[in-house]
Formats: C-alpha cells, sequence, structure tokens
C-alpha cells in the first residue's frame, strides 16, 4: 500500500485517523504533515497521542517547534517528537536547535511545515497532505520507505463509523 486518499467528514473521522495512525506506527518512523493553516495538521496528531496514551494536552509546538511526548506504540514506550517549523525564520534554526538528534531509531518524529527545513531535515518516511474540502478533509498518505510502506500496511482506519 503506497498511496491512501481519504476523505474525512468531520473531526471524529479526524481523530480516527488519528487513532488508527497510532496503532501501526513503529518507533523510528518520521512522518511529515503538509496542509495550509487550519486543515487539520494538529488535529490529526493530537488524536494520535491521545490513542497512544497520552493523558494530558496536546498543544500545538507553534511557538516552542518541539514537544515531546512518552508514549506506547508497539508494546514499548517511545518519545514522540511533534515539530511546527511554521515560524521557523530558516532552517539552520532547526540545526542549531539540535533537533536533528533526535530523528533515530527510538523516536517518533511528526513534522508540521517540513518546506521550512526540508534542506536539513532527514526524509520523511510518510508524507500526509491535509486538504480543507466541502464537507470536512481530504487527507493522502504516501509511503516513502520500507517502514512507511509496513506502517500504511498496518493501518487500521474506517472513515465513516
Amino acid at each position: 500500500m503506497q498511496h491512501l486518499h481519504l476523505h474525512l467528514p468531520d473531526e471524529a473521522a479526524t481523530a480516527r485517523l488519528g487513532a488508527g495512525l497510532a496503532g501501526a506506527l513503529a518507533p523510528g518512523l518520521t512522518l511529515y504533515l503538509h496542509g495550509d493553516l487550519g486543515a487539520g495538521k494538529t488535529a490529526l496528531t493530537r488524536a494520535l497521542l491521545h490513542a497512544a496514551g497520552h493523558q494530558g494536552r496536546v498543544k500545538s509546538p507553534t511557538y516552542t517547534l518541539a514537544e515531546p511526548y512518552e508514549v506506547k506504540i508497539a508494546e514499548r514506550m517511545v518519545t514522540v517528537i511533534h515539530f511546527d517549523l511554521y515560524r521557523m525564520a530558516s532552517p539552520e534554526e532547526f540545526l542549531d536547535a539540535g533537533f536533528r538528534e533526535h530523528f533515530n531509531e527510538n523516536t517518533v518524529c511528526i513534522v508540521e511545515w517540513p518546506e521550512k527545513g526540508e534542506t536539513v531535515l532527514p526524509p520523511p518516511d510518510i508524507h500526509i497532505s491535509l486538504m480543507i474540502a466541502q464537507h470536512g478533509r481530504d487527507v493522502e498518505l504516501r509511503a516513502l520507505s520500507d517502514k512507511g510502506h509496513q506502517c500504511l500496511a498496518r493501518l487500521k482506519f474506517a472513515p465513516n463509523l
């Protein structure tokens, strides 16, 4: 399964997709989230983190650039780091902050606005594009690596329940 095109009719469907992704993730994955402001990037990440067991608030890391969360993935505790590069002035800020060291086999990195750091970011395993549609949002998930293909193969998602 290389590409998935989905329509999410409402916020509940976005939450179900996040929960499905939480169940499909494995340590070492990098996900890039693309979409305009308000397209649902943070909402999808929030649903994923809550489904993975995070009990607290999930805030957008727009000002901090990165927020780490400890959750259970594949029966082990894993750090998921949610990056939001929207306010980054240059890709060098990403390097100066030492963020690149977080991209390893023990973490899951979710990056909003990856185009702001594309010259210094490690390549993604999955591109997720969210687009506001007339009724809800459209989503494309595209695997770009073996790990990404395996993740999408594990994904269980029903858009309409």
